[in-house]
Formats: C-alpha cells, sequence, structure tokens
C-alpha cells in the first residue's frame, strides 16, 4: 500500500514538473514571437546625387621659370610700387626678378667686337676682289696681244708662255678671291649670331611676366644662385585669373558614366562653412588613375569666382546632380534589402515570394539609379495578418537613405517592413534583448510571469 501511495505521488510530481515545463516552453517561444519593424510609404522628393571630393585650381596657370644661371640681385615692382611677392598682381611685360647679369653684358660686348672684325674681313675680301679682278684684265689683254703675235722673232716662245700663265694665274686669284668673300660672309653672319644669342642671354637676366595675373608662389629669394640645367628652374608660378577657378574632382569609375558636360554641380569648402558654391561640368579627362586598385577619373568643373573668395588648391566636397524626382513614392533603402525567413511568409503568397537575400537595390551609394539607366525591380514585405507578404515595385533613383519605388499595389501611408524585433514579454514592447542588459530575479521574473498570464487570461 505505502510503495503504490509513493508511486502515485512520484507520478503527481512527475505530471507537475511536464506541465510545468511545457507551460515554461510555450511561454519562451511567445515570448521569442518576432515582430516587426515597419515605417509608411511617404510621398516626396529626391534629388540623386555623386559624391566625390577634389580641389580648387586655377583655370590657368604659369611656371616662370629661369633660362640662364646666376644670382637674384633684385625683385621688381607691381602697379603699386612693392617688391613682387606672394599674391601681387602683374601685367603682361612686368619684371619679376633680375639676374647678375655681368658676364651677360661681357659676352654681348666680345660679340660685337667680334662682328666688327668680321665686317672688316669682309670689307677686305671684296676689295681684294677687285684687284684680282683688275690682274685678271691685264693678264687676258697681254694674252692676247701674245696670241696675235704667236711664238715668232718678235715674240720669244718663253714669252709667248709666259703669258699664257699669267692669265691662268690670273682667274685663279680671282676665283680664290671671290670665295674668300663667300667666307667673310659666312664670318660676319656667324659673328651676328653669336651677337643675337649673347644679347638674348643678357636680356633673359630679366626676368618678365608672360601674361596677367597673380604671383601664387614665390620660389626665389634675394641672393640665391639660379641654376639652369637640363630643365628650367621654377621661380614664380602665376595665376592667369582667379575670378574663374576650376575644382578637380575624383570620381569613381562605376560613376563616372553618369558624369556629362553641362551637368550641375554643387560644392563645399571647408574654408567657408555652411556656404554652398554653384558650378558645372567642363570637362571629364580620360588620363584615368589607379590607386590601391580603384581607378578614378579627374571631372573638371567650372565655377564662377567673381568675389575671389575660393583660393587655389582648397579641398572640395562636390555633389553631382544625376536626377531629380517631385512628388514621388520614397522608401527607405533597408526596405529594399531585408529579406525574411520562409515562415514568415504568408502561405498565400509564398508561390510568388521572392527567394530571401535576392534583394536588387544596387547598393547605398550616391550614384544609384543613374537618369536613362534601366529600371531595376525590387520586393517590399508588408503585414497580412500572422505573417507578411511581398509587393514587387519598380526601384528608381535612390539619394543614399531612400528610393523612388513604383507599383499599382502600393500606396502612400502603407507600413512596409524593414527589420525584425523580438518581444521579451508577451504583449511587451518590441525590442531585442541585449546580452548587455542585467538579468532579471528569480522572483521578479515569476511575478512578471503572473502578471503576463494573467493578463493573457483576461
Amino acid at each position: 500500500m505505502r510503495r503504490t501511495i509513493v508511486i502515485v505521488i512520484l507520478v503527481v510530481i512527475g505530471l507537475v514538473v511536464i506541465g510545468g515545463a511545457g507551460t515554461w516552453w510555450l511561454r519562451s517561444r511567445r515570448d521569442k514571437d518576432p515582430t516587426f519593424h515597419t515605417v509608411p510609404v511617404k510621398r516626396g522628393d529626391l534629388v540623386a546625387t555623386i559624391s566625390a571630393t577634389g580641389t580648387l585650381e586655377p583655370e590657368a596657370a604659369v611656371d616662370i621659370g629661369a633660362q640662364v644661371a646666376g644670382v637674384i640681385i633684385a625683385f621688381g615692382k607691381d602697379k603699386h610700387g612693392k617688391d613682387i611677392d606672394w599674391g601681387s598682381v602683374v601685367e603682361k611685360g612686368t619684371v619679376l626678378a633680375r639676374i647678375d647679369d655681368s658676364l651677360y653684358a661681357a659676352a654681348v660686348e666680345t660679340a660685337k667686337a667680334q662682328l666688327q672684325q668680321a665686317v672688316a674681313n669682309k670689307v677686305s675680301a671684296d676689295a681684294n676682289v677687285l684687284q684680282m679682278k683688275a690682274n685678271l684684265l691685264l693678264a687676258q689683254q697681254n694674252w692676247g696681244r701674245a696670241q696675235r703675235l704667236g711664238p715668232s722673232d718678235a715674240l720669244a716662245q718663253s714669252a709667248y708662255d709666259q703669258y699664257q700663265a699669267n692669265y691662268e694665274v690670273a682667274k685663279a686669284n680671282l676665283a680664290a678671291a671671290e670665295a674668300t668673300v663667300e667666307q667673310t660672309k659666312a664670318a660676319v653672319a656667324q659673328a651676328k649670331a653669336s651677337l643675337a644669342t649673347a644679347q638674348i642671354n643678357l636680356d633673359y637676366c630679366t626676368i618678365k611676366s608672360p601674361v596677367k595675373g597673380v604671383i601664387v608662389d614665390r620660389r626665389v629669394n634675394i641672393g640665391q644662385t639660379v641654376v639652369s640645367s637640363l630643365s628650367a628652374p621654377s621661380l614664380f608660378l602665376i595665376a592667369r585669373d582667379l575670378k574663374r577657378i576650376q575644382a578637380w574632382v575624383s570620381v569613381n569609375e562605376a560613376d563616372v558614366g553618369s558624369i556629362f558636360k553641362g551637368q550641375p554641380v554643387t560644392f563645399t569648402v571647408d574654408a567657408y562653412p555652411g556656404k554652398v558654391f554653384q558650378g558645372q561640368v567642363g570637362q571629364v579627362r580620360l588620363n584615368a588613375t589607379m590607386t590601391q586598385n580603384v581607378v578614378t577619373y579627374t571631372v573638371q568643373v567650372d565655377t564662377n569666382n567673381d568675389d575671389e573668395k575660393l583660393l587655389p588648391y582648397l579641398t572640395t566636397n562636390a555633389q553631382f546632380t544625376i536626377g531629380r524626382r517631385q512628388g514621388v513614392l520614397l522608401v527607405p533603402n533597408a526596405a529594399l534589402r531585408w529579406s525574411p525567413k520562409s515562415n514568415q511568409v504568408s502561405p498565400e503568397a509564398g508561390q510568388t515570394a521572392r527567394a530571401p537575400g535576392a534583394s536588387s537595390i544596387r547598393g547605398s551609394g550616391s550614384g544609384s539609379g543613374a537618369v536613362g539607366a534601366p529600371r531595376l525591380h525590387g520586393t517590399l514585405w508588408v503585414a497580412q495578418g500572422e505573417f507578411i507578404r511581398p509587393v514587387h515595385v519598380n526601384v528608381g533613383l535612390t539619394d543614399g537613405t531612400s528610393t523612388e519605388v513604383e507599383s499599382k499595389d502600393l500606396s502612400e501611408g502603407m507600413s512596409v517592413v524593414v527589420g525584425e524585433a523580438t518581444r521579451e514579454v508577451a504583449g511587451g514592447p518590441s525590442a531585442e534583448r541585449s546580452p548587455f542588459t542585467p538579468q532579471i530575479g528569480r522572483g521578479q521574473r515569476q511575478g512578471q510571469a503572473s502578471s503576463g498570464t494573467a493578463s493573457g487570461g483576461r
């Protein structure tokens, strides 16, 4: 009898334990039922842009060098009478600097003396030609008379031969004199060229501005020796017109297809926080560069700088406008990326639901959805009772946060899923338990569980 009672008691205890475990399991499953984060579909305006960085550059910069070697002895004066320096405004022909010209002035004087000597030699050669012509005329006349007399009693054979030889020598001497004249002509030309070279080198000692502009950089000081070798040393950098300035922007190869000449661009610089400057694409340069396997193209953005606030070489943050939409349906990009588990999809929609993980939105970059690009397709998820169902949409432009969508099954205000969370307590708010949240005590959990059960019972 006692044994039977013990068995009955053990069975009852076992049933109580099993029942409690079952209740705990069902409650834990209910506590872990997923809930969904949703946001409403909104109607609004969207501007799609491509973001890129670059630097401001003068529209035309001229690097002024020195073509002769020497010591800088002085700087020129600007229109205000001040020494040429950074920021000086110069006109075409303004003297920028002077190099010591002592050696080059001496070379000019030497070249002048050599030219005078060459000219004198030519005059002497011309006179010699006249003399040789006279000698030839006399020899020719004598030879003519000798030919008329011929070797005879009146003219000995030796005299006859002598007249003939004199005539031939006179012709040769004239030819030699004429050749000497040509040599002296060449010597005069060479001396003139040497003088011109020496004069040019002397003129190079005075460095002048070839253009009107502003001195952006001065790279020499008075007393510094300029050494001209294979390449001309750079002394000054002149920007021709700072009222026209350009931004050279590096655009990723994935976005360069959306850039075209005349495209509107806005950009900012750190020097003027909050101020937005306007410009337009002037040129897409074809000389791409590769840095760490990333290919970029330089895009030239032209802008007006009448107030000359923008300074050369400031860093720019540019936004290329690739499309605008007004009054279109917009959803967060997260809504197009999220995919449910198969058991969360409504059975009626399971046949047409897109496979998880096959979201069709081209990244979160600001260049997605370029104008003229093919329409993409995506899937949104909306609640249907305890499940969710898909809504297939056409995907348009995106600004990196929101995306334009279009579908006959989609309307403004409809809630779409962007994620899911787990309920910690049945009937409680949707929130995922963090592993760093302090654990609740046993008595407190039991109290909450009881409260939840009672609430559920009601």
